[in-house]
């Protein structure tokens, strides 16, 4: 096909993609649709365990956030393990330069 039809058959075939038989846009949300700033207004009654995804109550909730959140708070590493992971993080870093390391 020489040049000008190349062009010729772009616009055809972009045409008949999608461009040819436009849509108007609808600009609202159907109205059985719940508004974003109502959502954000409602008072949570019930939950889902982050755990197992079973529904329970919303103080069952708070209090399982609440243990979540002590467990996290330790912070503190076995200090075997903390130099096991120091010296992993140096390896990653000299691997590169030396490969020939396990």
């Amino acid at each position: 096909m020489h040049r000008s039809g190349c062009w010729k058959m772009a616009i055809f075939l972009g045409l008949m993609a999608g461009g040819g038989a436009l849509q108007p846009a609808l600009a609202l949300p159907p109205p059985e649709e719940i508004p974003e700033e109502i959502l954000r207004t409602r008072i949570i009654l019930e939950a889902r365990s982050p755990l197992d995804g079973k529904p329970i109550s919303a103080a069952e909730y708070a209090q399982l956030h609440e243990q979540l959140q002590d467990v996290n708070d330790i912070g503190r590493v076995d200090s075997d393990l903390a130099q096991l992971i120091f010296l992993l993080q140096i390896r990653r870093v000299v691997k590169p330069i030396l490969p020939f390391i396990p």
